[in-house]
């Protein structure tokens, strides 16, 4: 890449470090596969069943073990070299998926096996995800962090354009259990990308920490909890978070029943999220340190689309709001996922960044179920509705906390970290309180090449 490519400004600069472009490329590869293996395995269960509310069910299975382990994950996020952790967590999805294909490709899969398949996942990305959120800032250091996660967004949602796709036309040639075996494949891709890292090129490691997993724990929860700056993202990502973001309940609902269509119909829905979410992270990919008010700016626009969704009676109306739909999550959740990875102290980031995992997905179980049940006794319009009204409630919250809320950090005392451990200057723009650099290893970080 020429250095104008990837200067400070640029939309890819964070394609400039090695271990970030191995990772992202093996990772578009393998949640292609991924969202493949979710239209497979949601399709199954509505032709298994034709119940919205055993589909609703399913998400509640799958992200339960996300909402009891995940901040147990934020902790050995902490504790384990990350490299060995998510491999570790990869290989476990792979062997989860061979199961779940092979059962189908020999016709003896049944709805229980499917849940408990479904759990194994969960507890597998319980403690996958805070690792792997944890482990951007070590690819890419804080100059690039905002930008990482902006293309992280996309290479997400590239897989969510393709994956679903790819899903709904391979249900119709291989059926469910072919894309389950190449969802098996897929991973085979991060693995490798995660074996061939360079170790050396990590920025601002910190030293693992040590102690009772359990007081751990409740170290970060109270840290998050007693730092302005994070407690505001805690309480609107916690609401908006839990209602707003169960999509992969709504879109096969809507395509099946107000708009009557099937799995390629499903897959174009999700698809169109997913081009909305990339043009928005491209945009997003330019910006430095996000403002908080770009974090309400997101979570106001999504509650007016989500409500809008409940209208949805034909194709031309539903894509475009579901584009939307899909530029304005983007916004909400890169801004809430940087500013967390900046403020969080860097021995403490697994664990602040279980807590996003928690509230971005961990609640989905509740939010799910809920909208299961709206969805099965009133509609799927009117249950949209419902929801989009509770996510409303978070944005009052919010400002609500920002109006009389504390008016400055309050922090707890960090626990003890080794001697090495010497202050650094956070990054420019972000509010008062300790921030992302507030601590780092001495020396400090290689500087970057190139």
């Amino acid at each position: 890449m020429t250095q104008a490519a990837t200067g400070s400004t640029g939309t890819f600069r964070a394609f400039r470090n090695y271990n970030y472009r191995l990772y992202w490329s093996g990772q578009v590869v393998s949640v292609t596969g991924t969202w493949m293996q979710r239209v497979a395995q949601d399709w199954l269960v509505l032709r298994l069943t034709n119940s919205p509310l055993a589909l609703g069910t399913i998400s509640a299975v799958q992200f339960t073990p996300i909402l009891l382990f995940s901040l147990f994950g934020g902790v050995f996020a902490d504790r384990v070299p990350k490299v060995k952790m998510l491999t570790i967590t990869q290989s476990t999805m792979a062997v989860q998926s061979l199961i779940f294909a092979v059962l189908v490709s020999t016709h003896l899969i049944s709805l229980w096996e499917i849940y408990v398949l479904a759990a194994v996942l969960g507890t597998a990305s319980a403690m996958d995800v805070p690792t792997r959120q944890a482990f951007v800032m070590e690819m890419v250091g804080p100059e690039d962090i905002s930008n990482a996660v902006a293309l992280n967004s996309i290479q997400f949602n590239v897989a969510r354009i393709i994956g679903p796709a790819l899903g709904g036309f391979a249900i119709a040639a291989i059926d469910v259990a072919g894309c389950l075996y190449v969802n098996t494949v897929s991973f085979a891709f991060v693995i490798a990308a995660l074996l061939l890292m360079h170790q050396s090129e990590f920025f601002d490691v910190p030293p693992r920490m040590v102690g009772k997993v359990v007081a751990q724990l409740v170290e970060g929860v109270r840290y998050a909890l007693t730092t302005r700056d994070i407690a505001v993202i805690v309480i609107v990502l916690g609401i908006v978070g839990t209602f707003g973001y169960n999509f992969t309940v709504m879109l096969p609902l809507v395509a099946r029943y107000p708009l009557h269509s099937g799995p390629g119909g499903f897959g174009l829905l999700t698809s169109a999220m997913g081009v909305g979410s990339v043009v928005a992270g491209l945009v997003v990919a330019r910006g430095k340190s996000p403002a908080l008010s770009r974090l309400f700016i997101g979570a106001t626009g999504l509650t007016i689309l989500l409500f809008l969704l409940g209208f949805a009676n034909s194709w031309w109306f539903a894509v475009p709001v579901v584009i939307g739909l899909g530029m304005f999550s983007i916004v909400f959740q890169t801004t809430a996922n940087t500013r967390l990875q900046l403020l969080a102290p860097p021995q403490m980031r697994g664990r602040i960044m279980s807590i996003y995992q928690l509230l971005f997905a961990g609640t989905t179980p509740i939010g799910g179920t809920i909208f299961g049940v709206l969805a099965d006794d009133l509609g799927v319009g009117e249950g949209i509705h419902i929801v989009a009204v509770l996510c409303v409630g978070g944005l009052v919250a919010g400002l609500l906390y920002l109006r009389f809320g504390p008016k400055a950090a309050t922090p707890i005392a960090l626990p003890d970290a080794p001697p090495t451990l010497v202050p650094a200057a956070g990054p420019a723009g972000l509010p008062t309180g300790l921030t992302a650099g507030a601590f780092h290893a001495d020396p400090p970080p290689k500087e970057r090449s190139g």
